[in-house]
This record gives structure tokens, sequence and C-alpha cells, in this order.
């Protein structure tokens, strides 16, 4: 399973605006987790099992929360059994296209 996710307090953290910290917070549960990973801009995308994989979301949505009395979660999955190392699979695919 893909899932690609983005988690952040509604209530910005700095006068700026920053959610940064918050964020932060989140994404090193991902990387603590172990599981393969990537973050960009907008989202992270973590690949596991499905339990394995929500459970990981829901402590970064935790950690968020602990710091925002309101959050907001987006999720996006591929769901496809039998199949791992999609994280990096699928664009070498497309790549492998354009090229």
């Amino acid at each position: 399973m893909l899932l690609a996710f983005s988690v952040a307090p509604t209530t910005a953290q700095t006068e700026d605006g920053s959610v940064s910290e918050a964020v932060a917070s989140a994404i090193r549960i991902v990387r603590e987790s172990g599981l393969p990973h990537e973050t960009t801009s907008m989202f992270t995308t973590i690949e596991g099992a499905w339990d394995e994989v929500m459970e990981v979301v829901k402590r970064a949505t935790e950690a968020v929360a602990a710091v925002s009395p309101r959050v907001s979660l987006v999720m996006k999955a591929d769901i496809r059994p039998g199949f791992t190392g999609q994280l990096t699979a699928k664009v070498d695919r497309v790549n492998e296209l354009l090229s």
C-alpha cells in the first residue's frame, strides 16, 4: 500500500503563519517508523502494510493535535496487494516512458 498524506494544524504556530514545527513533529514520526517514505512540499508518501501505515498516520496526526485544537488530514491511497517497492517503481516506469 502507498499512502500519501498531509497533516497540519489549522491554526498557525508562529506570527508569520508557519506550521513547520508541527509538521516536522509529524514527519519525525514517519522517519522513525522505518517504513519507506518520501516527503515533498505538499505530501508525505509512505509504503507498507495497511495496519502499519495507518498506525504511523495516526501517531503523526496525534503529534500535530498535541499543539493545535484542530487538525487537517488529507489522505490518498493506492492499495495493490502483492506489490512492494512501488514508492520508486511507479516513478521509474513513467520516467522510462519519457526517456
